[in-house]
């Protein structure tokens, strides 16, 4: 995988440079340069990678397989720390802001004037560095040609970790957190020099929990239309190549990218979490380096590399699998659509019938209740399953012990499934406020249910995320739940099931008080998106092998006692408890003589039958170990509610060298919107 020989030239490295903002503020960078015969640097396209996550000693050592690999190939590659982040100055304040967007176009700019750039940029980047690629881009900065982004979204209130069918996601705080630790570790001073400690002070007393902000939006107001590119898909002209994975809560950001953007474009989604598809938890991995070769060479090097002479989507079509907790490759193959929505899909409609049963033909109208309890969830697993091996959710048998299920006949004949299931429910709720969750599961003739598709739906919600409006009880309304988009097969003999339920703890905030659903049957329906397999999905390229350069070096030391992914349920009590381990470990990296050590874990209770007893608890503890200094964040997060309000609590003690030097406490309340 790191075979040298094939880079086309050697690659120089600068560990760190300073990029100066008209401002006076200084974004810190690494730089990857190709070589020429000559040994000097070649003017060269770049590749930009922009995010927070601190470039000298955060993703260090994920960085050089991919940048390297691109310098050896003729690129500048460059990483850059965010304003406020890494050892850049400045104080960072929330996540995608404009400022940020700003100071990339100003920073793609500087990039496209130097003398090893050949005046033009692509933009690269997963997560937050997928988000701002497509941001910046809808901002035109001239010299940026094309964006890679890879699980990321178009759209940060309906696909992102803040909120789920407009519920609030059990990521929100957790992922507040996250950023609360990372936003406190200091700057190196061996970059930085003697202001380091002065820097470090500026962002610990800067520093809050973006919780707070995000908690104060919770309908899709002007605050998640700044950054989500959806609002315009024209402001985005130049080509974009968008990349993700089904176990990734960010795939479905692909097919509408695709179906939303009109200029050059290309949508790939394989089997893998939220990674790069060439080094993933979930197999197969396949050589994408290379395809983004491909892609820059055909963009900035005017070379016919044929990648845009393939399927406008190339997508992973995943066979059946039994329920399981960990997937480390899912079997299937790929398959190829020449464009979104695509004329090889057809809508499949299978009504919700009395007798729980799915049918072809709509039966006659009955209502059906259900009032589910807090632990249909349980079994859900991860919502995004971020790389981890143990976050699926299994078999749904026991979640399906709490909601509504409506079944269909074995099925005649096997059928794949490609885009966006939707049910399309007639209802009635006791109560002004609740939510609804619908599963969609592959049932096994031995019984096992395999969850294949999930949406949720804040039903205040059901028909503006922007303009909520409380339900009537007993008045029958309609409400749309859109699934998340998938490619699964279900083979002939299984049956499909669709599960209902008014809970799914601790994916979705609970509703302030239990409500019952009443489904009306005969005028409730699924949509299914059927597609017909294509002899043309045989002769599709086959990917290279995974490549990469080699990675700068680290050493990987176990934490003893560490908290495990843990699932309790007191069936006297009725208390349940779900752990899902944050970061956690000990990192040493002997090229720059640090020790990082972490542990962090997110902690989800309630009690059944009292929805306002649902708590997320934070627990972060993150430690920098380098010449002279032993820095340490710890922090303690609390979110509960009360019929009316959120309030979320926080402690953070700072130390250095064992002292302490900072404090603070957190403890706000926060009205609660339909939420």
């Amino acid at each position: 995988m790191h075979d040298h020989s094939q880079f086309q030239n050697p690659v120089r490295i600068i560990e760190n440079l300073f990029i100066p903002l008209n401002d006076g503020t200084r974004l810190a960078a690494k730089l990857w340069l190709p070589v020429g015969p000559d040994g000097a640097d070649m003017p060269s396209p770049a590749v930009l990678e922009y995010l927070p996550y601190r470039k000298h000693d955060g993703t260090r050592t994920r960085d050089n397989a991919m940048h390297e690999y691109l310098a050896g190939h003729g690129y500048a590659a460059i990483r850059v720390d965010i304003r406020g982040t890494g050892e850049s100055d400045g104080i960072i304040t929330d996540e995608y802001s404009v400022q940020e967007q700003i100071d990339g176009c100003e920073l793609i700019a500087w990039i496209a004037a130097q003398g090893w750039c050949d005046g033009q940029v692509t933009m690269i980047g997963i997560s937050w560095g997928g988000f701002n690629g497509l941001q910046i881009a809808a901002r035109q900065p001239p010299a940026l040609k094309t964006v890679i982004t890879v699980g990321s979204t178009d759209d940060r209130f309906a696909t992102d970790i803040h909120r789920v069918g407009g519920c609030l996601s059990k990521d929100d705080f957790d992922w507040s957190s996250t950023m609360f630790a990372n936003n406190d570790l200091p700057p190196d001073e061996a970059i930085v020099g003697p202001r380091w400690r002065e820097i470090w002070m500026q962002r610990i007393e800067a520093n809050f929990p973006w919780m707070l902000t995000w908690l104060r939006h919770q309908r899709r107001d002007d605050y998640w239309k700044q950054g989500s590119v959806c609002e315009d898909f024209s402001k985005i002209t130049i080509p974009v190549y968008a990349v993700s994975g089904w176990a990734d809560n960010y795939s479905e950001a692909v097919p509408r990218l695709l179906a939303g953007l009109s200029g050059p474009r290309l949508g790939l989604v394989g089997p893998w979490a939220h990674s790069y598809p060439y080094d993933v938890s979930v197999a197969p991995a396949i050589g994408w380096l290379q395809e983004v070769l491909r892609w820059c060479d055909h963009w900035m090097k005017g070379r016919e590399t044929g990648i845009m002479d393939e399927p406008l989507y190339r997508t992973w079509m995943q066979e059946p699998v039994p329920p399981r907790t960990c997937y480390l490759e899912r079997p299937g193959r790929w398959i190829g659509e020449p464009s979104w929505p695509s004329p090889h899909v057809t809508p499949r409609l299978l009504h919700l019938n009395a007798g729980h049963q799915l049918g072809e033909e709509a039966g006659p109208v009955q209502g059906l209740p259900v009032c589910s309890p807090l632990w249909v969830g349980l079994t859900a697993g991860e919502v995004g399953r971020y790389g981890e091996n143990a976050d699926w959710a299994t078999d749904q048998r026991m979640d399906d012990g709490g909601s509504l299920v409506f079944l269909s006949d074995p099925l005649p004949e096997r059928i794949e499934l490609l885009g966006a299931p939707q049910v399309m429910l007639r209802f009635a709720s006791d109560k002004p406020m609740a939510l609804v969750s619908v599963r969609l599961n592959d049932v096994a003739p031995d019984g096992s249910s395999t969850r294949i598709g999930i949406g949720i739906l804040n039903l205040t919600h059901r028909k503006s995320h922007e303009f909520p409006e409380a339900l009537v009880p007993g008045v029958f309304t309609d409400a749309t739940v859109e699934m998340e988009d998938i490619a699964v097969a279900v083979p002939a003999g299984h049956r499909l099931a669709i599960s209902i339920s008014t809970t799914y703890w601790p994916i979705a905030w609970p509703s302030p008080e239990p409500a019952t659903l009443t489904i009306q049957t005969g005028e409730s329906r699924l949509m299914l998106p059927v597609r017909a397999p294509q002899a043309s999905d045989g002769t599709l390229r086959a990917f290279d092998p995974p490549a990469s350069a080699e990675n700068t070096p680290q050493i990987s030391h176990p934490v003893e006692a560490a908290a495990r992914r843990e699932v309790r349920h007191d069936l006297l009590t009725g208390r349940m408890t779900v752990d899902f381990p944050r970061w956690t470990g000990i990192s040493e990296m002997p090229d720059i003589g640090h020790i990082h050590r972490a542990e962090c874990l997110s902690r989800y209770e309630i009690t059944d039958g009292d929805p306002l007893s649902a708590t997320t608890l934070t627990k972060f503890r993150v430690e920098i170990e380098r010449k002279g200094l032993t820095a340490s964040h710890e922090s303690e997060g609390r979110l509960t509610c009360d019929a009316t309000h959120f309030r979320v609590e926080m402690t953070v003690t700072i130390r250095e060298n064992g002292t302490v030097i900072f404090t603070r406490n957190w403890d706000e309340r926060i009205a609660r919107d339909h939420l």
